[in-house]
């Protein structure tokens, strides 16, 4: 590996076009002040629609993602699909974790593994949020799924939106900038951080740093929170210019 070269894997829903978009997005600002460089490998996972059916099926392709890319040898991977993990058990994302890890090692390719579920439950640690807002683009049963799976990390969700969209399609062609209207629908007022984005397929990167900058509070989405999982995994700082608080230099905790 040329030092400082990055191979960053993601498992992707088949329908998702967001994360690859926005982490990569990311990481290029980072390339643009600091020394490393990442490219970007992904395997998916057949999903549509945000329904129960179809986030089991993607839980079961997640192996064989894995085995995919433990093929490329990347230095990381991370499972892009925040609901098919928030939607099961409690600690879910645990399990998931260890169990591809293993799956990569069984693989040839020993390497960590993140999600973006774990992600954003440990980006909120790191960020002593105890309470949080939340806007999602799910049923409002999937939301609630989401907002219980937060709760029992000891995350309060205090207000939640949903736009109530199942097609992950259209989740994919939302306007980023319709966010910076779209949470004002919560109630902030017990609020320790925002989670602008809690789904992997909406777009948000753009509205992240201005709904900051707005409502005072730390602004955050399970792009920005992956990305931040992704830099700790790898040893390296969490900074990445104009992403938010959780990205201008928050560590993990220990």
């Amino acid at each position: 590996m040329i030092r400082g070269a990055y191979r960053v894997g993601l498992i992707v829903p088949s329908s998702n076009v967001t994360m690859e978009t926005e982490i990569p997005e990311l990481l290029r600002r980072r390339e643009a002040a600091l020394p490393e460089r990442f490219t970007f490998h992904s395997s998916r996972a057949r999903m549509r629609t945000v329904s129960a059916e179809e986030l089991a099926r993607m839980v079961e392709e997640s192996d064989r993602c894995v085995v995919e890319l433990a093929d490329a040898r990347v230095d990381v991977i991370a499972y892009a699909c925040l609901v098919a993990i928030m939607t099961r058990e409690h600690a879910a994302h645990r399990v998931a974790e260890e169990r591809l890890a293993r799956v990569a090692r069984e693989h040839g390719a020993d390497v960590p593994v993140v999600s973006s579920a774990g992600a954003l439950v440990a980006a909120l640690g790191a960020l002593h949020a105890r309470r949080v807002a939340l806007v999602a683009p799910y049923v409002r049963a999937i939301t609630a799924q989401v907002c219980d799976y937060i709760a029992a990390e000891g995350v309060e969700v205090v207000s939640a939106v949903s736009l109530e969209i199942a097609d992950n399609v259209a989740v994919g062609r939302l306007d980023p900038q319709a966010l910076r209207e779209t949470y004002k629908r919560l109630d902030l007022s017990r609020a320790d951080a925002l989670v602008l984005s809690s789904c992997v397929q909406m777009p948000s990167l753009a509205a992240i740093q201005p709904v900051e900058d707005e409502c005072g509070l730390p602004v955050l989405s399970a792009a920005t929170a992956t990305t931040w999982a992704i830099l700790g995994a790898l040893g390296l700082d969490p900074v990445v210019p104009g992403a938010g608080r959780l990205l201008a230099g928050v560590p993990a905790l220990a």
